[in-house]
């Protein structure tokens, strides 16, 4: 079993938190922002936690952009403290969406402890994960 102590002083265990269960009819909080970037693409600045309570909102958001147009899709987490394997989904979905909408998406992330999990799962190898948002619309527009 794969255990990790995270910044909050809790332990990690197979992407929950031990000791941090989550009441009935609660749920996580993530804020969603949307900006649009002079090439059409747009940038989609998420913070808060991001996990099976939160993710399902935040696909809604991907599913809307893209069929609102927004084929090219720049998500920056550097505003997310807590990201599980739902939120990763959500983002493999996404990028599934924009793929076949004819565009891409590109992650925005400097936390060391959410770049872990993206190489631990080989996600790294799949997304293009820039340290800032210009780099990521650099890199679109190229």
């Amino acid at each position: 079993m794969l255990a990790a102590t995270s910044d909050t002083g809790g332990t990690m265990i197979a992407g929950r938190r031990s000791g941090r269960r989550r009441p009935r009819g609660k749920v996580s909080h993530v804020d969603v922002s949307v900006t649009n970037a002079p090439d059409g693409a747009a940038v989609v600045a998420v913070g808060g936690e991001v996990d099976v309570y939160s993710a399902p909102t935040l696909k809604e958001q991907f599913v809307g952009l893209v069929r609102a147009g927004s084929a090219t899709l720049v998500v920056d987490l550097t505003g997310v403290t807590f990201l599980d394997s739902t939120g990763l989904g959500a983002l493999v979905e996404a990028r599934a969406l924009t793929g076949d909408a004819g565009g891409s998406l590109s992650i925005v992330c400097t936390h060391e402890r959410i770049l872990k999990l993206f190489t631990i799962t080989g996600l790294d190898g799949v997304f293009a994960i820039y340290p800032t948002v210009d780099a990521a619309l650099a890199a679109a527009q190229a």
